[in-house]
């Protein structure tokens, strides 16, 4: 395709080009803050957003839910371990279910917010990511009575609406350092201890999943099987385990508990 000019002085290429470049720059200016997607990336760079925390703590956060078919599984497990963890969950899915979402705050585990629905991110859509992520958070408050603290958008892409939306909704985003891989048809629960074992260390924030609604359909069994050994695995390490309320999320590593 010839960039050279014609008679008009412009070539066809060069009137689309400039055509498509204020369309092309919005486009990099909304997805560009994804790249926070990148593991290794926001933990050298970004530690606060990657649930760095505590050195001998690890933040035990759950996505995706309330789900009835699969949470109060994950809640009794929880409750038998001793173990308190951070549920982030969606919006549509806790007006659905406003008993289970009471049920998480009154069981003492900490709720944050996943969004209003489990959508991606592709195209621009600022008002509609701050419409939804403010309504998210006003009803995860209002069932559960307490205000939430935390944003993970869905599939941890954080766009730049989304930066803005988690600002206006009064919310600190954070993602992980870890995940055990469990929404996959494949998994099981060796897989998703096996994962674990090689990514998370203290310090750390594990994601995993309560519900299948946005994956494999009954994937969430393998998180669960896998949880108690997880669990007592980081206790024989000398690691607590808890919700990111109790992570210090953002203190320098080294810094005494």
């Amino acid at each position: 395709m010839s960039l050279s000019p014609g008679r008009s002085g412009r070539s066809p290429a060069w009137r689309a080009l400039t055509v498509l470049a204020p369309f092309a720059t919005v486009a990099a200016l909304h997805i560009g803050p994804a790249v926070t997607w990148l593991p290794g990336l926001r933990r050298r760079l970004l530690p606060g957003l990657a649930g760095t925390g505590h050195p001998r703590h690890v933040a035990l956060t759950f996505d995706d839910g309330p789900d009835p078919a699969s949470t109060p599984h994950f809640l009794d497990a929880l409750d038998g371990l001793g173990v308190r963890a951070t549920f982030f969950l969606l919006g549509e899915s806790v007006v659905r279910h406003p008993a289970l979402t009471r049920a998480i705050a009154e069981r003492g585990h900490e709720l944050a917010v996943h969004g209003w629905s489990h959508d991606r991110p592709w195209l621009p859509r600022p008002a509609r990511d701050r419409a939804e992520v403010v309504r998210a958070a006003r009803v995860v408050g209002e069932v559960s009575g307490s205000r939430p603290r935390w944003y993970r958008p869905p599939y941890g892409i954080l766009t730049s609406g989304r930066w803005a939306a988690a600002r206006t909704a009064g919310l600190r985003p954070v993602l992980w350092t870890a995940w055990g891989r469990d929404w996959t048809a494949d998994a099981s629960p060796a897989s998703v201890r096996d994962v674990i074992g090689t990514e998370l260390r203290g310090g750390g924030t594990l994601l995993l999943h309560d519900s299948d609604r946005t994956s494999a359909p009954g994937c969430w069994r393998a998180a669960l099987g896998a949880l108690p050994d997880v669990v007592l695995g980081l206790r024989e390490a000398g690691l607590s385990v808890g919700p990111l309320a109790e992570h210090g999320t953002g203190v320098r590593r080294g810094a005494p508990r």
